[in-house]
């Protein structure tokens, strides 16, 4: 396969690194292939929309979900260096209310599949990153919630980005005990 599924602290959050073929030219890998996610993960849901955002140094987005139309994600970086996490709010889970991180960057080429059900943040490292993700279902606003990115509760271990810099919608996140999850299947 080219592409190598490495496990995480939890079982469903999984990091994928490609193989990578290089050479005096540049370097060639494959980013996406159906199949070959799906053999490695078990999830053949399709994706919906792919979304390309560029952030600056200090700039945390998240923690984000939506209530309704849950979305997967499949995170990648194609230009600086992100710290990622994945935040378990599916109620009567065993990792419930668990976080998991790992640095995704344009020189480690690794994404990280984070399932429907999850809430999602990162915060970029380096001057500048630019982050591409794909969905399982399309965006709805009208369902999107964010939780606090530093709720104790959760106890995220942000790495040192510099000042931080939030959007009004993440400043303005809920608390972890009173944020809406998940309490049914999220497939």
């Amino acid at each position: 396969m080219e592409m190598q599924l490495i496990d995480t602290a939890i079982p469903d959050v999984k990091l994928i690194e490609p193989t990578v073929y290089g050479d005096q030219r540049g370097f060639f890998y494959e980013s996406f292939n159906a199949r070959t996610f799906a053999a490695l993960t078990g999830v053949s849901t399709p994706f919906v929309q792919d979304n390309h955002s560029r952030s600056m140094r200090g700039v945390l987005r998240g923690l984000h979900y939506q209530i309704r139309q849950p979305q997967g994600k499949l995170v990648r970086v194609v230009s600086g260096e992100i710290f990622d996490v994945a935040v378990d709010i599916r109620r009567g889970s065993p990792t419930f209310g668990k976080w998991v991180g790992d640095y995704l960057s344009e020189q480690n080429k690794r994404q990280i599949w984070v399932p429907a059900g999850f809430a999602h943040g990162f915060v970029v490292v380096s001057e500048f990153a630019e982050v591409l993700y794909k969905t399982t279902d399309y965006w709805a606003p009208e369902h999107e919630r964010s939780i606090l990115w530093n709720d104790a509760t959760i106890g995220i271990e942000w790495p040192d980005a510099g000042e931080l810099v939030l959007s009004a919608k993440d400043l303005a996140g809920k608390a972890f005990e009173e944020a809406e999850v998940f309490t049914g299947s999220v497939s």
